[in-house]
């Protein structure tokens, strides 16, 4: 039963623990599209600033798996690994919303 427990409140824990700072510099990619604080100037690209880390890493994932089908994102998401997507996630989670 405490095993049962234990496991359920586990799986309630974060998932996406990664370091903002590294996040951080590993953006500068992505600043020409979704802005350098993830304020982006043009409407075609959205806003990050914000976002839910969850959601951010959910969509990443997609994109590098094709599974969302972005022609611009994809190629961008592709050669990331899961501890960047973190990273990159906990970074525009971290900054304030628009």
């Amino acid at each position: 039963m405490l095993v049962t427990v234990t496991s359920a409140l586990a799986s309630l824990a974060p998932v996406h623990a990664g370091d903002a700072a590294a996040g951080k510099q590993k953006s500068a990619v992505y600043a020409a599209c979704h802005g350098i604080d993830g304020i982006t100037i043009n409407s075609l690209w959205p806003h990050l600033a914000g976002q839910h880390a969850a959601y951010l890493v959910k969509q990443m994932k997609a994109c590098r798996s094709g599974e969302r089908k972005d022609p611009v994102m994809e190629p961008m998401a592709a050669p990331l690994s899961d501890a960047d997507i973190d990273d990159l996630a906990a970074s525009y989670a971290s900054q304030p919303p628009k």
